[in-house]
């Protein structure tokens, strides 16, 4: 006597991909990149304004600190030695070292040399820096 069991194995196979696992592992990648990409800019301690911007008011008396393209640095109008910037910057803004000094180079001064007049300033005791660049007019 034989007896046949039927136990329901008749399924059909099921032939589709299961995403879901998927899309788990694509939000928490996108939730990581969206931590991480803030953190990965760049924060450079430097006051710079924007070419086209309106123009800030200027101080009474700003000092100004010019790099020529000889690397030649003059405060005003008055020529200095580079190993006599942070006398000079101490004459001219009184001794107050939370003066901010205006920064302006000719366009063709290295940006090695700019870093190393700006590395002087921070030497010298001064961080607030502002570069000067030429006034344009807004572009539309």
């Amino acid at each position: 006597m034989a007896v046949k069991l039927d136990h329901g194995d008749d399924l059909a196979e099921n032939h589709e991909i299961n995403v879901t696992p998927f899309i788990d592992v694509m939000l928490v990648l996108l939730i990581i990149f969206m931590v991480a990409a803030p953190l990965a800019t760049v924060d450079i301690p430097v006051d710079l304004p924007a070419a086209a911007a309106r123009q800030n008011p200027r101080p009474d008396k700003p000092v100004i600190l010019t790099v020529k393209e000889d690397l030649s640095l003059a405060i005003g109008n008055d020529m200095i030695a580079r190993d006599a910037l942070p006398a000079a910057l101490e004459r001219a803004s009184h001794g107050d070292k939370e003066q901010r000094i205006f920064l302006r180079a000719d366009k063709t001064v290295d940006y090695g040399d700019l870093m190393e007049v700006m590395n002087g300033l921070r030497n010298a005791g001064y961080l607030k820096v502002a570069l000067i660049g030429l006034e344009t007019l807004p572009t539309r």
